[in-house]
């Protein structure tokens, strides 16, 4: 019996030592679904600075911050560069960090009010007194929209939700950017990896 779990547990040592030099698949494939999403929002702050500064500190339909300007400077640039270096594997562990902040900032400040989900669910675990009103103004609106649009038409695309803008999504990246600190940018297909191999020995 001993010598069976012994082999046993030596194949599984092995199976390990073989798919660790695939680690780096998995920080790239952090990074590569992280681009799109920073890029974006960054790009769209930048181009609507102005806006951008005003929602970050106006109290009345803004988020009330202090310091607007320099927060919206600052969040803009996070976004923007940890996109490009995240798509090289440059820097990773260190560009992760201004980007757990800004995601931090954006739950406490914009999505917690709404709860935990994103996309209102009545059905789904956890919903809110919100998403569960949510149940009947969808079938209002679905309601109207047979009655007075093409409905099939409308609906080709996609089904019509409610954007309860809750803090799942901004959680999912936060926990994604936690790993790629422990991960860094991944071994052999990132520059962080090439970085250290020729230079930092």
């Amino acid at each position: 019996m001993n010598n069976a779990i012994y082999a046993l547990s030596e194949k599984y040592q092995k199976f390990c030592s073989l798919i660790k030099h695939g680690d780096g698949i998995v920080a790239l494939t952090l990074r590569l679904y992280l681009v799109p999403i920073f890029w974006m929002a960054g790009t769209n702050k930048l181009a609507h600075f102005q806006q951008t500064v005003e929602w970050f500190g106006n109290t009345d339909w803004g988020l009330g911050l202090p310091f607007p300007t320099l927060l919206a400077t600052l969040a803009t640039s996070a976004e923007i560069l940890g996109a490009i270096l995240l798509a090289l594997g440059l820097l990773t562990r260190l560009i992760s960090i201004p980007l757990i902040i800004t995601m931090l900032v954006a739950i406490v400040t914009v999505h917690l009010p709404n709860g935990w989900q994103a996309i209102a669910d009545p059905n789904a675990p956890f919903a809110s007194a919100q998403v569960i009103a949510s149940s009947e103004k969808l079938e209002k609106a679905r309601q109207i929209l047979e009655i007075y649009g093409n409905y099939d038409w409308l609906t080709s695309s996609g089904s019509f939700v409610i954007l309860n803008n809750g803090i799942e999504f901004a959680v999912t990246y936060l926990v994604m950017l936690l790993a790629l600190i422990v991960l860094g940018g991944g071994r052999y297909l990132s520059f962080d990896y090439w970085v250290k191999h020729f230079f930092l020995k």
